[in-house]
């Protein structure tokens, strides 16, 4: 018989083939702790009130510069000064609002609760926070991804031995993806917790410092992989 006259039936059979899913889950520890720092002022005169607010700006960025290592970056996200009218006609100003937004990334937590309760002991200075989470280059997601892999293949050789076969090569590896797990941040279960500094300033003596507990972060890999299998033996 020619190659011409050979069927699809003559064909040797594909390979057989075993798809799975790798999955990986670590619970680690936050490498890094985001907090937000919200300065206000009010005045009847808007110099004064802008004033007050590069004051209380000033004793902010202060205080986080004085943390050293600790706070690796401190950015400044929106100001704004704006009127308030008096109601009726005209244009008359009742007085003057102003507003300054810093945050700051703490990579040491020993010096965090110390410096949340001496920020918060500002006069109208209102700190939310923190927020924990990991380094988007931190090892832990390759970490994840290596044990998500291990896994598919644990699965697969699992598989094809329940068939009295092996794996016998790799076909493909998709990703599915690395993200870790949201959590709720430290504090109330609906949102982070708050601090608000009094509006007659800060009291005599340094507030204790506030015991805080860093959130261990989850991180979850996820991936697709297929592989052929020796002819199994049924």
């Amino acid at each position: 018989m020619t190659s011409e006259d050979a069927t699809p039936q003559d064909a040797p059979p594909s390979s057989p083939r075993v798809a799975v899913r790798g999955e990986a889950r670590l619970e680690v520890d936050p490498e890094t702790a985001r907090i937000t720092i919200t300065v206000t002022a009010r005045g009847t005169d808007r110099r004064s009130a802008l004033a007050d607010l590069t004051r209380r700006n000033d004793a902010v960025l202060e205080l986080l510069r004085s943390a050293g290592e600790a706070v690796e970056k401190i950015e400044t996200g929106s100001f704004s000064l704006s009127p308030e009218l008096r109601q009726g006609r005209g244009e008359r100003v009742r007085a003057y609002h102003g507003r300054v937004h810093v945050q700051a990334l703490f990579v040491d937590f020993s010096a965090l609760g110390d410096l949340v309760t001496r920020l918060a002991d500002l006069e109208l200075t209102r700190v939310d926070g923190p927020w924990w989470g990991l380094r988007p280059d931190s090892p832990v997601h390759r970490e994840a991804r290596r044990q998500a892999v291990r896994e598919a293949v644990t699965r697969a050789r699992e598989y094809a031995q329940a068939v009295g076969a092996d794996l016998a090569g790799l076909i493909d590896i998709a990703d599915i993806g690395v993200d870790p797990v949201p959590a709720p941040a430290y504090g109330l279960a609906s949102g982070p917790a708050r601090a608000f500094g009094g509006a007659a300033g800060a009291a005599e003596g340094a507030p204790p410092a506030l015991d805080l507990e860093p959130r261990r972060q989850s991180v979850f890999a996820r991936i697709n992989a297929r592989f052929t299998i020796t002819p199994p033996v049924l």
